[in-house]
């Protein structure tokens, strides 16, 4: 007998993972136990002497790897939200094993040979529209994996995989450690300019750190950037800054400067063996911007009236930094500062007036109430369902029928060994296969926990972001957990949580939601106004620090042989090159860009979140020019976009939408980029 839950049918409500009986001992051999027995679905799938049909390959294949997927669902969920040695340990040790394992699979040469024979016959198979395009998605992942190669191409690429797995786990711990072991302790002689609740936040990181009787500023970006934001402490704002910009790229164990060579160099072999000149031609082949060129050329859209927007930004920085007697010039920890001292003048905005009328617990409301008032669903907390730290909360989602949709978990605060940023996942997908199998989906955010918990308008337009990507999960109703949710394509899984954002920021919103933590009262009207007037401020800052991250993706990913990349030479370079101002930066700098080094799904993608800016700032027009922001024939058509998973193209998906292909005019407008603004 044993007492490893993943040998064991779950009874936990709706299939919730026994989170109280997880333990790290359990998933090595229950990783080694789920591989073998995928290892045998897949020998009896070509070992049948059947002819290749959908159902007995295609199918057979969805069927396939169901404990391989539970227990690294758990897994990879729990290292990146409360990871341990114990657990970055087993990630070290796994991460080449699952590649190879899924390498194996990818490159079994008589599993191709089934799956191509469909292929080769799929316009006289009758299928339903969601499975020939299931068909031809399978075929297609297993050519871009290599099913087409010479034998010793074929190793090769498995060699690669298993190694970038290594790499891109090193990397993120790297990341992880270095967050983790760094802190500005403070005195109350170093709290000069910090608002109340920035301070509350800073006692309440100190505590969970045992510090008693001072104030810690980590490098959590919801715990750093409202210090840069008030600190009056010039010399305390550079001291975070190196730190902050610095992650990864300390000499030592957790240098990712090697790591990033070695992964950049990885991949153009990569491409190279598949046929593409580097790997940005190859990643952007299966998108929907298909070449390096539109993506250079939407970015490009931007840049210049970005860097023109930046330019007049920084003039009025420096002209309330003189006034103040800064005489030197401004530098990248001075930018916030300035800026908000600019924000309350132009719009007579105090973001520590702002922040208190926005609660997290409103704000988490806020979010569903939009989702049941768009999309018919209502979510009811459990509290008797297990969970994997104190922080988490769940709720159960249920449809207007009242029917059970799914379960959706809130992990919201910053913590040590929880990874950065704010992203979601998770645990289960949706599908219908063999009976209804319903999501279960977590969003994690980094807020700095307090008493309440206080948001920026930015960290507000976080949570529904990530909320909208935990809709498409939820919302999901397809047949094949391989088209499940954000199972589409990397440039438009951005728009179903973009989209979302714009419905935080509805005035209707903010007067129902936006209430004062102490009194309850709601947000007064002036306030709201010039909230909503400064929207456009900041942005040729915001646009430059985005976009040139963006560009330098594509450009890296654009070299052929990176194999002798000098990375501080290479991007002191591009940045000349591009003319990125000095004062501004990119929001990220290569040895902590986890979207790209942390793994593979942003390499050559990071652009994704601008052209899905350029749809979802196209699509929210169409609730504008209805006059009516819960416009319910929109609703009902954007709910089938959050539905229909990867079914069907995307860009079709948002043609019958919003009825036309989408126009780049209101991502400017959005932006404060076109002419006079």
């Amino acid at each position: 007998m044993t007492d490893n839950p993943f040998f064991e049918s779950w009874t936990t409500p709706f299939g919730l993972p026994p989170f109280d009986r997880i333990r790290p001992e359990h998933f090595p051999p229950a990783l080694d136990t789920a591989m073998a027995e995928h290892n045998g679905e897949i020998a009896a799938i070509t070992g049948s002497a059947a002819p290749a049909t959908f159902a007995n390959t295609v199918e057979a294949l969805e069927r396939s790897g169901r404990l391989l997927d539970r227990v690294s669902r758990v897994f990879f969920n729990l290292d990146s939200s409360t990871s341990s040695e114990a657990l970055e340990a087993i990630a070290r040790d796994y991460a080449p094993k699952l590649a190879q394992h899924q390498m194996q699979i990818a490159l079994d040469e008589d599993l191709f040979g089934r799956v191509a024979d469909l292929y080769a016959r799929s316009e006289t198979l009758r299928l339903d529209a969601d499975q020939l395009r299931l068909l031809k998605r399978w075929h297609l992942r297993l050519v871009r994996s290599g099913a087409l190669l010479r034998p010793e191409q074929k190793a090769r690429m498995a060699a690669i995989a298993e190694r970038l797995a290594i790499l891109h786990t090193l990397f993120g711990q790297n990341v992880l450690h270095d967050e983790r072991d760094w802190q500005l302790v403070l005195d109350e002689t170093d709290l000069d300019g910090l608002p109340d609740f920035t301070r509350a936040a800073a006692a309440q990181a100190a505590a969970e750190r045992g510090i008693e009787g001072r104030w810690v500023i980590t490098l959590a970006r919801s715990c750093a950037e409202p210090f840069l934001t008030f600190s009056s402490r010039r010399d305390l704002r550079r001291t975070l800054w190196e730190a902050w910009t610095a992650r990864g790229a300390h000499e030592g164990a957790n240098n990712n400067v090697p790591l990033i060579r070695e992964i950049v160099a990885l991949r153009a072999e990569q491409a190279r063996l598949l046929g593409y000149d580097n790997f940005a031609a190859y990643r952007l082949d299966d998108s929907m911007a298909k070449t390096a060129d539109a993506v250079e050329n939407l970015l490009l859209q931007v840049w210049e009236p970005a860097k023109g927007k930046a330019r007049v930004e920084l003039a009025k920085l420096e002209s309330v930094a003189r006034a103040e007697g800064l005489n030197e010039p401004i530098e990248p920890w001075d930018w916030r500062y300035y800026a908000e001292k600019v924000r309350q003048t132009e719009y007579d905005l105090d973001e520590a007036e702002v922040k208190p009328y926005f609660v997290l617990d409103n704000m988490v409301q806020a979010a569903f109430d939009t989702a049941r008032r768009l999309f018919g669903v209502t979510f009811t907390e459990r509290s008797d369902l297990p969970v994997y730290h104190p922080d988490v909360r769940v709720w159960e989602v249920r449809d207007s029928a009242g029917g059970h949709v799914g379960l959706f978990l809130h992990d919201n605060f910053a913590r040590p060994g929880k990874r950065s940023g704010a992203w979601s996942s998770r645990y289960r997908d949706q599908e219908t296969l063999d009976g209804s199998i319903t999501p279960i989906v977590v969003n994690n955010n980094n807020f700095a926990k307090g008493e309440p918990t206080l948001l920026s308008f930015d960290d507000a337009e976080t949570l529904f972001h990530e909320f909208g990507h935990g809709l498409h999960s939820l919302l999901s109703h397809v047949r094949y957990r391989s088209q499940s949710g954000t199972a589409v394509r990397r440039d438009f899984v951005e728009f179903p949580s973009q989209i979302f954002e714009h419905w935080m920021s509805a005035p209707e919103t903010l007067r129902n939601y936006a209430r004062h933590y102490e009194t309850g009262k709601p947000i007064p009207e002036a306030l709201l106004r010039g909230l909503l007037a400064a929207r456009n401020f900041n942005q040729g800052f915001a646009t430059v620090e985005y976009t040139g991250s963006a560009l330098f993706d594509i450009e890296l990913h654009c070299e052929s042989s990176p194999q002798t990349l000098d990375l501080a030479q290479y991007e002191s370079e591009f940045l000349h090159r591009i003319g990125m101002p000095r004062e501004v930066g990119l929001r990220h700098r290569p040895t902590h860009f986890q979207h790209l080094f942390a793994g593979g799904g942003y390499a050559a993608g990071y652009y994704a979140y601008l052209w899905a800016e350029v749809l979802e700032a196209d699509g929210f027009a169409a609730f504008s020019e209805a006059g009516d922001v819960l416009d319910p024939e929109l609703a009902a058509r954007l709910k089938i976009i959050y539905s229909a998973g990867d079914t069907r193209d995307p860009m079709e998906l948002y043609r019958a939408f919003r009825g036309r292909d989408p126009k780049i005019d209101a991502l400017l407008e959005q932006r404060g980029l076109t002419t006079g603004k």
